[in-house]
């Protein structure tokens, strides 16, 4: 830090993170969109296997490191600041909403993007776009109202001061999920790739959250202590590309491209590198309001699939796990209403596949 300056250091952390990210994510297909559907369908499939074992190996490795004194949550704005519960359900809908409309989450989004799906592509960038215009933009007054309507304390928001079961409690409860995932995995007979991803997923929520609070306590500036996340960043990179040289840099600065090189360089590795387009205007427009309502539920749920949904329940912000059901729900709602009835319209016959295989 000393030697490249506060703000490389933080950027080349994030670099570093995602560029990790991105080759597990890539190689695991890890993907909230791709494993709720498969439980919708009725089948416990490899999708969800891989993001049970990330998301259960992302509250094991946090709670541990807290529970070794190499993370304290005492900074962590999420258990500090009053959050939205009216915010977290209606956000949470959207954006589950708007991942199965673009057949991808945030995330997943970002790592298609860097393989050659132009439709990931736009959608994402939709997506930066209104979640800018959420956050500082016409639509923050909106997203402000929403938020406003239902609001409660920081200390409400701390599921394991609640529940009174502690770190100790977290880290089991986090086992009882990675031996769910672990016995799904070993009946579909999960890829060695797709188990060493998914731990690798869950791995670079807990890094991602050890660095920040590492360099928060070294740095001379105010450095915030957060985790993985593809709202805020996403948004901020897309204003940093176009704005005047200078802008400072921060963790986020170097997630957003260390994702997409580290998922290019897994495809290519894996022979994964094809472009890909839309097929009519309809498809695209669908996409289009896909990505609409992820940019703004995202926002007002405060993070996306990986931000709130991983990241925010590794230390079990009850708001974060309510973004997370959340989201659930609004996938299964908006793929009865929307892409059932598409898939078996040809006399029954499914037309569409639930869960697209990139």
């Amino acid at each position: 830090m000393e030697s490249l300056g506060e703000d490389r250091f933080m950027a080349l952390g994030g670099l570093a993170v995602g560029l990790l990210f991105g080759v597990v994510a890539q190689r695991s297909r890890f993907c909230l969109r791709a494993s709720t559907l498969e439980v919708a369908h009725g089948r416990l499939g490899d999708r969800l296997a891989v993001w049970l074992i990330a998301f259960s190996t992302a509250l094991i490795a946090t709670q541990g490191l807290i529970l070794l004194g190499l993370f304290d949550t005492g900074s962590v704005r999420q258990l500090n600041n009053p959050g939205s519960l009216s915010g977290a359900v209606i956000g949470g809908l959207m954006f589950g909403c708007g991942m199965t409309l673009t057949r991808a989450c945030a995330s997943r989004m970002l790592v298609l993007s860097a393989t050659g799906n132009l439709r990931a592509l736009l959608s994402g960038l939709v997506f930066a776009v209104v979640a800018q215009a959420a956050m500082r933009g016409v639509l923050a007054p909106l997203r402000e109202t929403v938020n406003g309507w239902w609001v409660i304390s920081g200390q409400q928001r701390d599921l394991l001061a609640l529940a009174g079961i502690g770190h100790g409690g977290a880290l089991l409860f986090g086992m009882g999920w990675l031996a769910a995932g672990v016995a799904i995995a070993r009946r579909n007979r999960l890829s060695g790739w797709s188990w060493l991803g998914a731990a690798g997923v869950g791995a670079t929520v807990a890094a991602a959250w050890w660095f920040t609070w590492r360099a928060a306590a070294s740095a001379f500036d105010p450095v915030t202590v957060h985790s993985l996340s593809f709202t805020a960043p996403s948004a901020d990179f897309l204003m940093l590309v176009l704005s005047p040289p200078g802008t400072r840099w921060g963790f986020d600065t170097g997630l957003i491209p260390g994702v997409a090189l580290g998922a290019f360089l897994a495809g290519l590795a894996g022979r994964d590198l094809r472009l890909e387009g839309f097929n009519d205007g309809s498809t695209m427009r669908r996409y289009i309001v896909g990505g609409c309502l992820m940019g703004f539920g995202s926002v007002l749920a405060g993070g996306c699939a990986v931000g709130a949904g991983v990241s925010g329940a590794s230390i079990f912000t009850a708001t974060a796990w309510l973004v997370l059901w959340s989201m659930w729900i609004g996938a299964v709602l908006t793929d009865f209403a929307i892409d059932r009835p598409a898939r078996t319209g040809n006399g029954g016959i499914a037309t569409v596949p639930p869960v697209a295989a990139r």
